[in-house]
């Protein structure tokens, strides 16, 4: 697949994601599941890119995704 798909497929992701999350209304848990989705396309796009230190924080991203996820569950 495009580079192009897996960054913008990631940007759209984490965007829905903190909607979902400031809203309060009760969907926390797909963002949270949005979130590691994000943190898995951005990743991707980073680590064939060479972006280093993007591909290091998506680890992180993807770990608060799952800490979300258990919580809310």
């Amino acid at each position: 697949m495009n580079n192009k798909f897996f960054e913008w497929a990631g940007v759209v992701t984490a965007i829905l994601y903190s909607l979902f999350v400031a809203l309060n209304i009760g969907i926390e848990f797909l963002g949270f599941c949005l979130l590691l989705l994000s943190a898995i396309l951005i990743g991707i796009w980073a680590y064939r890119g060479d972006h280093k230190g993007i591909f290091l924080l998506q680890f992180f991203y993807a770990t608060a995704g799952i800490i979300g996820m258990i919580r809310w569950f």
